[in-house]
C-alpha cells in the first residue's frame, strides 16, 4: 500500500462525526476487541467516537467476498491475524467503502445499525499473546543507562550496535489500558547493604515503548527475512513495560530481566496497521558498522510517529489538576527497526506466532525530557522532576496515575492516533503482610 493509497488520502471523509482531532478518523480504522452488556467479546474498528462491529457486518454479509464470516465473529484477533496480508487489505479497503461519506446511501442505512458508541463498551486484549519479546532498540536510552550505571566505562557494551538485543517477557500479565497496576514486591539489596531485605519496589518505574503483533508468522526453522517482515507485522500499539529497578537492579546478572519486569505490562486496545502508517513512513537512524546481511533492510522502517508521558499524580486528582506531561519524543529515535527486530528475532528458526507481541525497548531522545523512562528523566533520582503543582518524582508512588500517548503527523496526512495506554498504582499487595504501599 502507497501513500497515494485510497484508505489514507487525506480527502476521505466518513458520514461518522470525527472531530478533526480525533485519533480515528476514517484514514486509520484500527482493530480491537470489546465487549458490551453482554460481556461477549466482539471484533470493531474505531471510528471517531464510535466502533464498527465487525461481528455484524460479517452476519450482514458484507465481506463474503473477502473472507468467512467467523474470523469476524471470533472473540480475538488471532484468526485474522493468521490470515495475512491477502484477507487483511481487501477488508480494510471495504471497510473504508462502507464508511465513506460519498458512498452508497442504501449501504449507510445498514452499517449505522452496527455502530456502537465507544464510551458504552470495555475493551479487551484484542488477541491471544502467546509470547512476548522485550528489544532494547533505542541507542539513546542505551547510552544513557550506559552512562548511569557504568560512568567510568564505555556507555555502549560492544555488542549493541551488531545485534538487537532483548529478552523474553511474561505474556500472561500483559494489561490492558485502564487495567490499575499493583506495585510488585521482590528482593531488593542497597549498595551498603549486608544482605537483600524482600518487600514492594521502591524504584517503580516506566517504559515508553512500541510494540508490534504478529500476523501468519513463520513455521519451526524458516526465518522471516527483512524483506517479508511486512507481510507478517500487522500492526503496532503502544506498551508500557513496568519496570521495578530495585528489584532489576539485584536480580537481573547473570541472566537479564525477571521479576523487575514480569509483574506488568500495559497495553493500547486498538492495533493501528501498518497499512494506516504507510503515509507516515520515514528513513531511521543512520546505522554504523552496517548491519550483518541478514538485518539489512532495502526500505524505510521508521515513522513519523510522536510519543507522550503524562502523569497524574492522587493529589492532583484531589484538586481538579489536569494531568502534567512529563516527556515529549518520536518513533524516529529507534535505531533497530521493527523489520530487524522479527528478523533476528527468527533468525535462529524460532516460530513468531499470529498475535505475539514485540516491544521496542524504551524509547528516548538526546535532548532534556525526550526520554521515557523516569530512571533517565530524574537521572536515578539525582535530579526530581519538577511538577506544575510542586510535587517532585523520582519514580513512581502509589495513586500515581500514567498514561502514554502516541500519534502521526505529516503535512498533506490525516493525523491518526493510537488511543491511550494508561494505569494507576496501586499499592502493593498485603500478602506477604511485610509489603507495604510507598508514598
Amino acid at each position: 500500500m502507497t501513500e497515494g493509497s485510497t484508505t489514507t488520502a487525506a480527502r476521505l471523509e466518513s458520514w461518522v462525526p470525527v472531530a478533526p482531532a480525533s485519533d480515528f478518523p476514517i484514514q486509520n480504522l484500527p482493530y480491537g476487541v470489546f465487549v458490551r452488556h453482554d460481556r461477549v467479546p466482539r471484533i470493531g474498528v474505531a471510528i471517531g467516537e464510535h466502533i464498527l462491529d465487525l461481528a455484524a457486518i460479517a452476519q450482514a454479509g458484507f465481506v463474503d467476498d473477502i473472507c468467512e464470516p467467523e474470523l469476524l465473529q471470533a472473540a480475538i484477533l488471532n484468526p485474522l491475524l493468521a490470515a495475512g496480508a491477502s484477507v487483511w487489505r481487501p477488508l480494510r479497503e471495504r471497510l473504508s467503502e462502507l464508511l465513506q461519506l460519498d458512498g452508497d446511501a442504501r449501504v449507510r442505512e445498514v452499517a449505522e445499525q452496527f455502530l456502537v458508541a465507544a464510551n458504552e463498551v470495555a475493551m479487551c486484549v484484542p488477541m491471544e499473546i502467546g509470547d512476548y519479546v522485550d528489544f532494547y532498540s533505542s541507542i539513546e536510552h542505551a547510552t544513557n543507562l550506559g552512562r548511569i550505571f557504568r560512568p567510568n566505562a564505555e556507555a555502549l557494551l560492544p555488542n549493541w550496535r551488531w545485534i538487537p538485543i532483548g529478552y523474553h517477557g511474561r505474556s500472561s500479565t500483559i494489561l490492558i489500558d485502564g487495567t490499575p497496576v499493583r506495585r510488585p514486591c521482590g528482593q531488593r539489596k542497597a549498595p551498603n547493604d549486608a544482605a537483600p531485605q524482600f518487600g514492594p519496589s521502591r524504584r517503580l518505574d516506566i517504559e515508553l515503548e512500541m510494540g508490534f503483533v504478529i500476523g501468519p508468522g513463520n513455521q519451526l526453522g524458516e526465518p522471516i527475512g527483512v524483506a517479508d517482515a511486512s507481510e507478517h507485522i500487522f500492526g503496532l500499539v503502544l506498551v508500557n513495560d513496568w519496570s521495578a529497578r530495585d528489584i532489576q537492579a539485584w536480580e537481573y546478572q547473570p541472566l537479564g530481566p525477571f521479576l523487575g519486569k514480569s509483574f506488568a505490562t500495559t497495553i493500547s486496545p486498538w492495533i493501528v496497521t501498518l497499512d494506516a502508517l504507510e503515509p507516515f513512513r520515514i528513513e531511521g537512524p543512520v546505522q554504523e558498522p552496517e548491519p550483518l546481511e541478514y538485518l539489512r533492510a532495502q526500505r524505510a522502517w521508521a515513522y513519523e510517529l510522536r510519543l507522550a508521558v503524562d502523569l497524574r499524580t492522587a493529589h492532583m486528582r484531589e484538586r481538579g489538576d489536569k494531568p502534567a506531561t512529563v516527556t515529549q519524543t518520536t518513533f524516529r529515535n529507534v535505531y533497530w527497526n521493527i523489520a530487524q527486530q522479527l528478523a533476528h528475532a527468527t533468525s535462529n528458526g524460532a516460530i513468531a506466532r499470529p498475535g505475539d507481541l514485540f516491544a521496542s525497548g524504551t524509547i528516548s531522545g538526546s535532548e532534556p525530557g525526550t526520554q521515557g523512562s523516569f530512571i533517565e528523566l530524574s537521572w536515578n533520582g539525582e535530579h526530581p522532576i519538577a511538577l506544575p503543582d510542586g510535587e517532585t518524582r523520582s519514580f513512581l508512588e502509589d495513586g500515581d496515575e500514567v498514561t502514554l500517548r502516541g500519534w502521526c503527523e505529516k503535512t498533506g496526512t490525516r493525523r491518526i492516533g493510537f488511543g491511550a495506554a494508561r494505569a494507576r498504582i496501586e499499592p502493593a499487595s498485603q500478602a506477604p503482610p511485610h509489603c507495604r504501599s510507598v508514598q
